[in-house]
């Protein structure tokens, strides 16, 4: 049962960070010296303006969650966020993050912002699912437990397209993972056939972060209403003869968050990008027939001709690949 938290949960929330911190060596608790907010965190959270849940079974405490408004860009920051190692698997989590989260969008909040410690890898891989991002310097903390800190980001509301810098394209690999294999097994025009294997998947994001942090490429992502539910690259590595052309590849949009203008608003920021980087023509393509046709098409798109049997479909029948290209 999820329920609001109180300050008479002290206990059982010291207890389970504590047991959350004991797993990873040299992570120390200490409530008096460094956290005695833990000792009244209900009203802690309270007067930051924000609120606090706890997540109960046969009156032991084994999950929480905070959230708390910040002074800057309409954000809210997620705290305190532990679930018991025997409770995880199930879902507890996300459902303790999404009511953290619903409660700061009704607030009013236009970004979610959390800090991790970095040895806390589990923590990552689960923020980093739910379409969080590497954003930002580490943090140093001043504690015994000499922490240091990732920052976390991303958009609480709406439907938001933003590059990533090569920290949060690393960040997001397992995310875009998702979406590729997902997009791959619906019969997308992505260079892969299905069943896409994850492992491959990844491989493809980790060179395309790479490439982000090599200054070659740009990794541009959408989040709907919190979800990173689409992505495109653009290609900045052209011939000497010409530096101002730039490819525009891998536009997709998951399955389950399609038909909500998300891969035109990619596209669009993706035609945005190239002329911040002093491109002035962009090339693209797809298989014949396809979504992806019609709305380059209608974004105005000029074909330059297919190549009948250029590709493969999913079941391993030759299609026509059609070409565009675009003065910007």
């Amino acid at each position: 049962m999820i329920r609001e938290g109180r300050d008479t949960d002290a206990e059982g929330f010291i207890a389970l960070i504590g047991a959350c911190w004991a797993e990873y060596p040299g992570c120390i608790l200490d409530v008096d010296g460094e956290v005695p907010e833990l000792r009244a965190l209900a009203t802690w959270f309270r007067e930051q303006g924000g609120m606090l849940w706890a997540a109960e079974r046969e009156g032991r405490v084994i999950g929480m969650v905070g959230t708390r408004p910040l002074k800057e860009d309409a954000a809210w920051e997620i705290c305190r966020m532990y679930v018991d190692a025997a409770a995880r698997g199930e879902g507890l989590a996300a459902a303790l993050l999404g009511a953290a989260e619903g409660h700061a969008r009704e607030a009013g909040a236009e970004r979610m912002v959390l800090w991790t410690d970095t040895r806390f890898t589990r923590a990552h891989g689960f923020y980093e699912k739910h379409g969080y991002v590497r954003q930002g310097s580490i943090r140093i903390l001043d504690d015994i437990s000499h922490s240091l800190e990732f920052r976390y980001a991303k958009p609480a509301r709406g439907l938001v397209v933003e590059a990533l810098d090569a920290a949060a394209a690393a960040s997001a690999e397992r995310r875009l993972a998702e979406i590729l294999i997902a997009c791959v097994a619906e019969g997308a025009s992505l260079e892969f056939l299905p069943p896409l294997p994850r492992e491959r998947a990844l491989a493809f994001w980790k060179g395309a972060s790479a490439a982000v942090a090599a200054g070659s490429r740009v990794v541009l992502a959408a989040w709907l209403d919190g979800r990173l539910a689409g992505t495109v690259t653009l290609d900045l590595v052209a011939a000497e003869n010409q530096p101002h052309v730039a490819g525009i590849q891998k536009l997709m949009v998951d399955p389950a968050a399609r038909r909500a203008g998300i891969g035109r608003a990619l596209l669009r920021r993706a035609e945005q990008a190239a002329r911040a980087h002093g491109r002035r023509l962009a090339m693209l393509d797809t298989r014949r027939g396809s979504a992806a046709e019609a709305l380059y098409r209608s974004e105005g798109w000029t074909e330059l001709g297919g190549i009948p049997g250029f590709e493969l479909d999913g079941a391993r029948q030759p299609q026509e690949t059609v070409f565009f290209w675009k003065a910007l």
